[in-house]
């Protein structure tokens, strides 16, 4: 499988689809999260009658916000890291600690993938105050982004991996 390949092309679109979609219901969840407040504005000052779900509406699409606005990034290759030192590194060391970045951002990614999905498995029981909804609908937005992270960085390290002498740290295979 080369760079060019229709193969990686068609993996790197379907990547670049599934980034865009975290991205549109980050995008959704601000929109609803924008338009709660102002309806509890409204309730409160002008109907004297504060819609009380509103808090935990909020605090459950900034989960959403957060983590799927974070795993734009591990895909856009956009996540905190300190480049001086590897920039300072030979190319070919630096190749390698930029597959070793995504190879244990890829193992976080599966750790909170599994930590996720037990933390839904146990409050599944449990429901949300004020909104009625069970505390599992909560942390699939943990086990999404740890399902994503490693999606994502896991097949970035691979194609590094494959293509190793073709492409140099600056390319980040943006278009690869």
């Amino acid at each position: 499988m080369t760079p060019d390949s229709p193969l990686s092309r068609r993996v790197d679109q379907a990547l670049g689809l599934v980034r865009s979609l975290c991205l549109l219901v980050a995008s959704l969840c601000l929109v609803v999260l924008v338009v709660s407040f102002g309806w509890l504005v409204f309730g409160r000052y002008v109907l004297n009658a504060t819609p009380t779900w509103v808090e935990q509406l909020a605090l459950l699409l900034i989960c959403y916000i957060a983590f799927l606005g974070a795993a734009a990034g591990v895909h856009e290759d956009t996540h905190i890291g300190v480049a001086l030192f590897r920039d300072m590194m030979p190319e070919k060391l630096r190749k390698i600690v930029m597959i070793f970045t995504d190879l244990a951002l890829a193992a976080f990614g599966a750790a909170m993938l599994a930590a996720g999905i037990t933390l839904m498995r146990f409050g599944w029981d449990t429901m949300l105050p004020m909104l009625n909804l069970p505390e599992s609908v909560r942390t699939a937005a943990i086990t999404s982004l740890g399902a994503l992270m490693f999606l994502f960085a896991g097949i970035r390290a691979l194609q590094r991996i494959l293509h190793f002498r073709s492409w140099t740290p600056a390319d980040h295979f943006e278009d690869v």
